[in-house]
């Protein structure tokens, strides 16, 4: 009996000492100074509990119910930064004597946007660091940051910001109106991003010349810009390719910001300002210096956005990417838009890159725009090369007469990549130009008015196989034909 009662006192002691030590890891910043009122600016505070943690190796910086305004928090190794519920970070106002801290200087702005350039005019940053979390059921509210790419000291234009860092974690937070980015992490190796929602005036997660990343079960609402992007800059200096990427269970969509995460899900603002279609997709580019390889897309649904896009234009290589499982809703331009180009915003010498190995299948598209169909591009001696589509319904809205099917879109190789660069498409299925080795297999087309344009056009394309093609239910004998062809056809 003795030695059953020592043995309780030994395993009394050892659970006692474990949550002292669990206890002394974790540092409430309102210890720290922190106010929460959402007036004094409480980033000192948290700054100095970050500091404090690292000093000892790390831990948990606890944000405790307020709201909490801020200018930059410099996030350091070992640190979990946790949001309790009911908790917000606000991005502060900067003034003419307090702000942000500022942009760093990059040698190698030339070759991609200001935004991309830069990472401690942040609201949360961290360079160079490692084994960080963000997490919690509180809010980051980007209120005082400009969504636009401001050179001036002091301001901030990005929610989070991530360089050159490694096993990263975001997990159960909100965050609103965020800037520039909800997320800009660029050379991060092991990214997690888990059921995060995001309701922002531009982009939300931008992964930039990342590797190993997993983003499953996260909203994103963008309706002037896209909600999940890869990407592939020189910001860092050196090529890096994005790879080994899962997006996985996610919602992306363009309703007006704000209402996502008020669940209002409201329609009332004005679209984004470029060609008047709501944003809010997934996307694979623009910036292209690097390549994007072993990507991974499935079980997620876009609703009030624009299609799938995939860019390679700066050069990159874009390989190895599979696409399944995807419903869309009311489609704002091309559901898929697959564009190899020769932008080549990149080093002088940066050859043009490829396009190839990509499958899509089992997708379902409905209340497409019809004006630019699907577009697949390549540029002259450039082709897209082995893409293959199965099992694919779109339901388009149609009403183009046979005279669109007559124009011959422009080329544009070094345009910006969007579907509206070549102008009406003279197809109400797939143009295919500057591509080689694509299948189609079992695709339905379904379109609410009668479109005059051929379902399928190629243009320097060679080994298409088409098979199993079906308008309004209707297997089609020759997809190379009109509507009135078509007609004679099924009679």
């Amino acid at each position: 009996m003795v030695k059953s009662n020592e043995y309780i006192i030994l395993f009394s002691l050892i659970c006692l000492l474990s949550f002292q030590g669990l206890l002394a890891a974790t540092y409430n910043i309102r210890d720290y100074g922190a106010v929460g009122d959402g007036k004094a600016i409480d980033s000192p505070a948290i700054n100095a509990a970050i500091d404090e943690a690292s000093k000892n190796g790390g831990g948990t910086i606890y944000v405790p119910t307020g709201t909490y305004a801020c200018y930059s928090i410099r996030l350091k190794s070992n640190i979990t930064l946790y949001l309790e519920s009911g908790t917000t970070i606000l991005a502060a106002f900067p003034t003419q004597i307090d702000g942000y801290d500022a942009a760093e200087p990059n040698p190698d702005n030339p070759f991609q946007d200001f935004g991309h350039s830069h990472w401690k005019n942040s609201l949360i940053w961290a360079i160079g660091e490692h084994d960080i979390v963000i997490e919690g059921h509180g809010l980051i509210h980007g209120e005082g940051l400009t969504r636009e790419e401001s050179r001036l000291t002091g301001v901030g234009n990005k929610a989070i910001a991530f360089k050159e860092c490694h096993n990263i974690t975001l997990k159960d937070i909100s965050m609103l109106h965020c800037g520039h980015f909800a997320l800009l992490a660029t050379g991060v190796d092991n990214l997690h991003v888990q059921n995060v929602k995001v309701d922002t005036n531009r982009d939300g997660f931008d992964i930039d010349c990342c590797r190993n990343v997993r983003i499953t079960d996260c909203s994103v609402n963008c309706p002037w810009d896209d909600a999940i992007v890869l990407k592939s800059s020189y910001g860092l200096g050196y090529f890096k390719d994005t790879e080994n990427v899962t997006i996985s269970g996610c919602f992306v969509s363009g309703y007006d910001k704000g209402s996502a995460l008020a669940a209002t899900w409201e329609t009332y603002e004005d679209v984004a300002p470029d060609h008047g279609t709501n944003t809010g997709r997934i996307k694979l580019g623009t910036e292209s210096s690097g390549g994007f390889k072993n990507i991974a897309i499935t079980n997620c649904i876009f609703e009030r956005s624009r299609g799938l896009a995939i860019e390679a234009v700066d050069g990159g290589h874009l390989e190895d990417v599979v696409i399944s499982n995807i419903t869309m809703r009311n489609v704002g331009n091309s559901p898929f838009f697959f564009r190899l180009g020769a932008r080549q915003r990149s080093p002088k010498g940066t050859p043009i890159g490829k396009m190839q190995r990509i499958l899509v299948q089992n997708v379902n598209v409905y209340d497409a725009d019809s004006q630019f169909s699907n577009i697949i591009s390549g540029v002259p001696g450039h082709s897209i090369q082995s893409l293959t589509f199965s099992n694919i319904n779109i339901w388009f809205k149609g009403g183009h007469p046979v005279e669109d099917g007559l124009i011959t879109p422009p080329k544009n190789e070094r345009t910006y990549p969007e579907p509206w660069m070549f102008g009406t498409i003279p197809v109400s299925g797939f143009y295919i130009r500057h591509a080689k080795d694509v299948i189609f297999d079992n695709v339905r087309f379904y379109f609410e008015h009668p479109d005059g344009r051929p379902l399928f056009k190629l243009d320097d394309a060679e080994k298409i196989y088409i098979d199993r093609i079906y308008v309004n239910g209707d297997l089609v004998a020759d997809p190379f034909s009109g509507l009135d062809k078509r007609k004679e056809l099924r009679e």
